[in-house]
Formats: structure tokens, sequence, C-alpha cells
């Protein structure tokens, strides 16, 4: 049951709670204030009995002051406070109904006997403290001197038995100690190495910042560095080493002595370095590889201003004839020679030769005048190869085709200018060889045009840029259409419409000619058919398609051309297909074997081109040809009257040869109407030409064939 509140319980708490007051602001306790206050309540009821006690015990009023102590009231000031409060307030609030003189005697006792227990307590705990701060000094020093100890010891061990090299040197450089790997990286002598100092140890490969760093260490503004650096051995041979020194401070935080850890790193250097040789040299003529000669042209190219570069870039003529003849063992001889005759030619400062790859080789040469010096680089290279090689007691020439760039640094890149170089050297091949070419502009972009157009053509199919015009084919008797020659276009996203002549040779080398000429066939087949339904009252309008000699040698030729005619409900009469008599010179059975199946077919075979092709005009005989389509290089001097009567007589010669042979006459570049009527006097059967139109839309034939029905 709890006392009441003026009860002596509760007089009691209130002593013990202004005692709390008074002297927790002086304590050390971790408690909190009312934390504190019940601490002092057992104390409180101590002095209240030992106040109102028969007989006056001093022990009580000790044990309360040595209590004070162990509460962490150590501070003089917590007895000061303490004494205050009691001699204020412990007769007040517990000495009850008793005598008031007697209780004040008493509490004066108290106090005195408080004083007395607190010094006491205090001067035990501050000895303990002592002696146990002695022990454990004692107990510190013990173990650090045993740590020294052990520690000195380990660290001879890791000195002595490391792998690596480890130095001691004092600032000025003077060699303390080494341990034995590095006493055996510099061939095991310990004089060699302790009788000289560290700034002597220098050697022709040490990289600019190596002694800077190490002066910067021993001033004491930098702790440490790490370098690669070489070192000579007594015997004059390098060692390589991974060099990481650092700065020992003593105590006071002053440097003291440099520590050096050296890893010799001259085997696996010398690796490294015949690894990236094998790298950057080609294995068989152990010339520089295309990898290093990008880097030093991507070197010369980033030279400053006033630099120049000229670049020879070879490939050897009829090198392939030589690996197929001979074998590949006689075509890597040849290789080897040649590449010995290169490396002889460029010996100059700023010159390389390098291989490419197979029998492609480039020189190169830098400075300011290279105008000059590559002209003279490409000369020494085609008089180099002059002299015939043995091999295998054969003789072999050796021809070469050169692309020559040069050039200021700083405007174009190592891609680039290799690029120009190939296509130079092309067009020297192209003009038959064994000579060497100036880069121009002009053609590079017209190369580099064309090799856009051939990586474009497949997808320009399948996004349908290609489309069809048509050309009306007039008959010179009466002035009526009698068909049209399908014309294709590319109608490019770049360079707008293309003419066949610029994409149709592309098409003819990728072999994507096929697919392209089966659709211009299925294509004009359908045009055709669309012009009959609409024109159905005049005669038949007849399709002329161009046939290339790729197209003809292709197996599904016939098959091809069966197939569109009857899916789209066109007749054999009404298509006529070109080839030019070019592809025909000279051809045998084989190749003609398609053309007359189509011909027995009922489709017309028009000789394209015809008089450019110096053919045997007995030839005509075995072709089965129903069309001569006659060269407008025949008629050109037709346009003008009067006209030459030379080329009159050459045309009338053909066309009454063609006529003796149930053949047609058609004529191209018809452009004047004196022309055309030259050719109807002469005898032509049908013309082209802008004087009739020029190609377009399909829906411009539909037009002039109307206009020719209604007259």
């Amino acid at each position: 049951m709890t006392a009441e509140p003026d009860g002596p319980e509760g007089r009691l708490r209130r002593f013990a709670t202004i005692w709390s007051r008074a002297v927790f602001p002086v304590t050390s306790t971790s408690l909190t204030r009312p934390e504190f206050e019940q601490q002092l309540v057992p104390l409180a009821r101590r002095l209240s009995d030992a106040l109102r006690a028969r007989a006056f015990d001093a022990v009580e009023g000790q044990a309360v002051g040595a209590a004070l102590i162990a509460a962490h009231c150590t501070d003089p000031e917590a007895l000061s406070r303490t004494l205050d409060c009691v001699d204020a307030y412990l007769v007040l609030y517990c000495g009850e109904d008793g005598p008031q003189d007697a209780l004040r005697t008493r509490s004066a006792r108290l106090q005195h006997a408080m004083a007395a227990g607190f010094a006491q307590a205090l001067r035990e705990r501050t000895l303990t403290e002592q002696e146990a701060i002695a022990q454990a000094t004692l107990n510190a020093r013990s173990a650090v001197a045993e740590a020294l100890h052990a520690s000195e010891a380990r660290f001879r061990a890791v000195f002595e038995g490391a792998a690596i090299g480890i130095g001691i040197a004092d600032l000025e450089g003077n060699i303390l100690q080494v341990n034995g790997a590095l006493l055996r990286m510099f061939g095991g002598s310990e004089q060699g190495v302790r009788g000289r100092k560290v700034p002597e140890w220098t050697h022709p490969e040490d990289a600019p910042q190596v002694w800077r760093l190490y002066e910067e260490l021993v001033r004491g503004e930098r702790e440490h560095y790490h370098v690669e650096k070489a070192f000579y051995r007594p015997d004059g041979t390098a060692l390589w080493t991974n060099l990481t020194v650092s700065l020992l401070r003593d105590a006071d935080g002053e440097p003291q002595y440099q520590l050096a850890l050296m890893e010799d790193t001259t085997e696996r250097r010398l690796l490294n370095l015949r690894l990236r040789y094998e790298a950057t040299h080609d294995a068989l003529t152990g010339l520089p590889n295309r990898t290093l000669f990008f880097e030093r042209l991507e070197k010369a190219l980033s030279a400053g201003e006033g630099q120049r570069f000229g670049l020879c870039y070879l490939d050897l003529d009829g090198f392939k004839t030589i690996n197929d003849s001979l074998g590949h063992a006689a075509g890597d001889r040849l290789l080897v020679e040649v590449a010995d005759r290169l490396q002889s030619c460029a010996t100059a400062p700023g010159e390389m030769v390098a291989r490419l790859g197979g029998d492609e080789f480039v020189a190169l040469t830098t400075g300011p005048d290279t105008e000059r010096e590559v002209d003279a680089l490409a000369d020494r290279i085609m008089n180099a190869l002059v002299t015939p090689v043995r091999i295998d007691g054969r003789e072999l020439t050796v021809r070469g085709s050169i692309g020559i760039v040069e050039g200021p640094a700083g405007e174009r890149g190592p891609a680039e200018v290799l690029r120009s170089a190939d296509i130079t050297m092309y067009r020297a091949k192209s003009a038959g060889g064994n000579r060497f070419e100036l880069a121009d502009p002009e053609a590079d972009a017209r190369a580099i045009t064309r090799h856009g157009l051939t990586t474009a053509l497949p997808a320009a199919l399948d996004r349908g840029e290609f489309f069809i015009e048509y050309q009306p084919l007039v008959h010179l008797g009466d002035g009526s259409v009698r068909g049209a020659e399908a014309l294709v276009r590319w109608l490019h996203p770049q360079h707008g419409v293309l003419g066949p002549d610029q994409f149709i040779p592309l098409a003819e080398h990728t072999g994507l000619i096929v697919p392209l000429g089966r659709w211009v066939l299925e294509q004009s087949v359908r045009q055709a058919r669309a012009w009959q339904e609409r024109h159905s009252g005049a005669g038949p309008l007849r399709i002329n398609v161009n046939l290339s000699p790729c197209q003809l040698t292709h197996p599904g030729l016939v098959q091809d051309t069966v197939d569109i005619l009857e899916r789209e409900g066109l007749d054999a009469d009404a298509l006529c297909l070109e080839v030019t008599e070019s592809a025909l010179i000279g051809a045998d059975d084989d190749l003609l074997k398609p053309l007359r199946r189509l011909a027995e077919m009922g489709v017309d075979i028009a000789l394209d081109d015809f008089g450019t092709g110096y053919s045997n005009l007995a030839n005509l005989r075995r072709l089965p040809v129903s069309i001569l389509k006659l060269d407008r290089s025949f008629t050109q001097s037709m346009q003008q009257f009067p006209a030459d009567p030379v080329d009159l007589k050459i045309v009338e010669g053909i066309v009454s040869l063609a006529h003796s042979l149930d053949l047609a006459v058609t004529v191209e570049g018809v452009e004047t109407g004196a022309q055309a009527e030259q050719l109807r006097i002469l005898g032509c059967d049908t013309a082209q030409g802008w004087y009739y139109a020029r190609p377009g839309p399909p829906e411009r034939l539909h037009e002039l064939a109307l206009v020719d029905a209604t007259g």
C-alpha cells in the first residue's frame, strides 16, 4: 500500500527528491535523474533511521558517504551539496516530532561521518585505479616488446624469403640493405649492388618521369610511385622490372628511408615483344602486316602541320596463274622474293613496306616532300620487279600494278586513304597492268558510287525501286506503232533515276541480272497483255525485252519465259528478245540451243547493236534470229542532208542482205524526219528514237497507238 504523501514515507521520498536534484548535475552517472533518485532513496532511509536511533552509530554515516562514491558521485562538489542538503532538510523531513536540538546535533555528527566515509572510499578507489593503470602499463610494455620482437622476426623472414627483390636506402641514395632475391636479379654480387648509389642506376630506356618521381619522393613530397624500369646488370645485359618505391617516415612523420620492391619482368617483356612482333609481322615474308601498317599510317596521317604522306599500293599481275600452275609453294617463294626486293626499295627514314595479304603490298613514305619522293619510290619498285625470279629452274616474270595516293597529313583517315589507293591500283590494272597511276578524286568518287550501287542492288529489287519505261517501235512504211522496247530504270533513293548503262553491268557482275531480268520480262509481258486488251482494234503490239549474256547461259531461261507467257496469257509471237551481237560472236551450239527453242515457240530473236561486233556475216545463217537492230553509229550521218554516201551504201547493203535472209531490219537512234525518210527509202522496216518518242510510261505508248489507230 502506497504511503500518504504527508506520512513518514512521503516525507522521506521528498527529501530524496531534493537531494537528487541538488547532486545529480555534478555526478558522472549514465542514469537519468529519476533513476538516480531511486538510488538515493535507500540512503535517505539509512540516514533517517540513524537520525532517530537510540544510540548514535557513525558507521551508518560512513556507509552512506561511501555509497555516494559507488554511485559515481566522486566530485567533491557532490559531497558539499549532499552535506548542505542533509543539514537543511534531514531533520525537517525525517526528524518527526523528536527534540529538535538533539536531532540537529546528531545530524551534524552524521554529516562528519558521511564526509569521512566519502573521503575513505574515494581514496581507496583512486588507489585501485592507479594500481590498475600501472599494471596495464606494465602489461602493455611487455606486449609491445614481444610484438616488436615478433614483428622484427616476421619482417626478417619476409625480407629474406620474398620472391621479389627488396632494397632499403637512405634519402641520400645509399643502399643499406638488400635481400637475396634482389641480389640474384643483379647476378648475385652484393658488393656490386651496395657499392652504388640509387641515382647511378640510370638506363637509356628510362621514361622521362622516373627520376622526377624519385626526387619528389626523397623530398617527402610523394609517398610512393610505381614505374617500369630497366637496370644494367654487371655483365651489361638489361634487367627489366616492375619497380615500386615507397617513403618510410619516423615516429615524428619525418622522411627517413626509401623502400624499393622489384619484380623481374625481363622474360615476360621478351615474350611480349615476341608476341607483339608475331602479331604485327607477316609470318611468310617477315614484313610488317596490316595491323602494324595501319598503326604507322594513322600516325603519319595525324602528324603536325607541314607533314605529308605518300602511299604505293601494289598488287602483282597474274599471281593467281602462278599459284594455279606451279602450286602454292612456288607462289610463296615468289612472294618472299618480291618482299625482299620491296624492302630494299624503302630504306630511307620515314619509309616502310608491309604486306596486306595475298599478293598485295604497300609502301609508305612520310615527310615534308612526299610529292617527289612517292614517285621515286614507285619507280624503284617497278624497276625492282623487272628482273625475273628463278624458282625450280623456271624464270618467272613479275609484273605489278600500283595505285599512288599522296597528300597532306590531317585531312583523311587511314581507311579512306587505303580505299583510294586500292581503287587507283585497280584502275592501273584495268589499263593493262605493269604500271602505276595517281589517285584521282573524281575517279575515286565514281568507283565508290559503283560500289555503293553494287551493294544496294539486291535490296533495291526487294524494295521495288526498279521501274520500266517503254520506247515505241514504229513501222517506217505507214508510221504505225508496232510495239515497244522495255527499258528498265532504277529510282535510287539518293541518286535519283539511273539508266541501265549505270547499273546493268554491275548486275551482270554480281549475278543479280538473272532475277532482275526475270522481273523485267514478267512486267513487260504483263504490260503487253494489258495493251492488247485496251487496243484490241489494231494488230498486236509486240514487246521487246533485252537479254544479257548471263541470262543466255542460265538454265532456267526457256522455262521462265514459257511460264511467264502462259501465266500472263500472251502469245509467243508478241514477244521479242534482244541479244547483242557481241554476246553471240563465236557462240557454240550449246549457247544457241535455248534461243533456237524460243524461236521455235514463235518468240522473235533480235540481234541488237548489229555492225559493232565485227562478226562474220555468214554466221547470220546459223543464228536463230529474225530481226537485225542496226546500231545507231551507221545512221548518225543521215540526220542531215545530204547523207554520207558511204554510210548509205553500207546500210543499203545490210538491209539487202537481211531481207535476202528473211530478216527484218530495225534502226535505233532516229532523231530527225530526214533520217526517218532516208531509212524508209533504204528499205528499213521499223525504227525507234526520239523523233518518235522518248522512253516513257506505258500510258504514253497506249496514247500513241490510239492516235495511230484513229489516223
